[in-house]
């Protein structure tokens, strides 16, 4: 693990600034409106969440929990971590703290592994305990949901996690692990968003039960889904990464059916088409995509007051893009707003308790595994 390193440096902006949700980015001059800083490093971080006391909770995708203060840079493990199979792009992948963790000190957390039938993502949950002497652990781990069913291959998890605002459900997504098909099959929790309650069990009048589908199903038809946020109205969005092309964001409504892979914006990575949405095809087409592809990772809602100008736009970050991007948001409609080089693979943007922009660099094909703390440039 790399030592912790603080400097502060200026980077060049690639702004995008289009309305129409539908048309490409168009790359404008201009300085960073934020600073950056380099807060430490680690081997490939997948996730993050701050505790109450300001410190952080950070995933690595080899299966370890890391306890993370910025004040001083201290790293702890953290202990019971399950069995991890990272192949590909399996990973411990996002960590969420329950609602209420204040009072029980519960952490939700997202892996890949293998099992019967091959490997999928499982959810688990476990209580946060540190002891005097500083060892830190997660106590009475249990894994709570599995999605169904598991299939060979390292692709395609997903394991995006987020609390309902009223703090009831749990929305878990599962992606299609490159199988395509299961997006649609209503038996498989594949390529879905679910709507658990706390305990993992399907939530009782989630949309679909009725017609067939796995009970824990709230949407279907989508493909690799690596970011869900709850906006400050309700609304629940989604990321996900599309096919050669069409990287998407969603609005998720209960029951509706997201197209893939019968209808994307995107093609097949052997070429072959696939049909556009059209507003006519009985698909929930997406609020934003793009084409070429910016392969987006990690969804935030922004709520703070750090950077009043970007208050209640999302912000994603970008792999092969290797940019943070912002999303402007109008009731139930999304456009592009901007979209800035950050010189490395993005794989997560959470919001710090000052309300600062927090990211974690990739840590693969070039990217260091940097945590980079913005706030503004003045």
């Amino acid at each position: 693990m790399r030592t912790m390193v603080a400097t502060v440096f200026g980077l060049a902006l690639a702004a995008c600034s289009v309305d129409d949700a539908e048309s490409q980015n168009a790359a404008a001059p201009g300085d960073r409106p934020f600073k950056t800083s380099v807060i430490a490093d680690f081997d490939s971080p997948w996730a993050m969440t701050f505790l109450p006391d300001g410190r952080a909770l950070i995933t690595e995708k080899a299966g370890e929990m890391i306890l993370f203060d910025p004040k001083n840079g201290t790293k702890i493990p953290v202990g019971n971590m399950p069995k991890v199979d990272s192949a590909g792009q399996g990973a411990l992948m996002d960590v969420v703290l329950d609602p209420q963790f204040a009072q029980n000190k519960t952490v939700y957390f997202s892996f890949s592994e293998s099992g019967p039938g091959g490997k999928g993502v499982a959810l688990a949950k476990g209580v946060f305990n540190q002891t005097s002497n500083g060892e830190t652990k997660l106590d009475g781990v249990t894994t709570i949901f599995r999605a169904t069913p598991y299939v060979d291959g390292n692709g395609h998890y997903s394991g995006r996690i987020a609390f309902s605002p009223d703090g009831q459900y749990l929305f878990f997504t599962n992606g299609e692990r490159q199988k395509f098909d299961p997006a649609q099959d209503p038996k498989a929790t594949l390529g879905k968003v679910l709507r658990l309650n706390l305990d993992g069990t399907p939530a009782a009048g989630n949309p679909l039960a009725a017609k067939g589908f796995h009970p824990a199903v709230w949407s279907y038809g989508h493909r690799n889904l690596l970011g869900i946020a709850f906006d400050k109205d309700g609304r629940l969005w989604e990321q996900e990464m599309g096919p050669k092309g069409g990287d998407e964001i969603n609005l998720i409504k209960p029951g509706l059916n997201y197209g893939y892979p019968k209808a994307s914006n995107g093609d097949h990575y052997d070429g072959k088409p696939i049909p556009d949405h059209n507003g006519h095809d009985g698909f929930e087409a997406p609020k934003v995509w793009w084409n070429p592809a910016i392969s987006p990772a990690g969804l935030l809602y922004y709520s703070g007051d750090l950077f009043p100008q970007w208050k209640d736009s999302l912000f994603l970050g970008g792999l092969s893009s290797q940019s943070l991007v912002r999303v402007k948001l109008n009731g139930d409609t999304a456009s592009k707003a901007d979209q800035w080089d950050m010189d490395a693979r993005i794989r997560e943007v959470e919001q710090g308790p000052d309300g600062a922009l927090w990211l974690l660099e990739d840590g693969g094909r070039g990217s260091q595994g940097r945590l980079l703390k913005l706030t503004p440039a003045g």
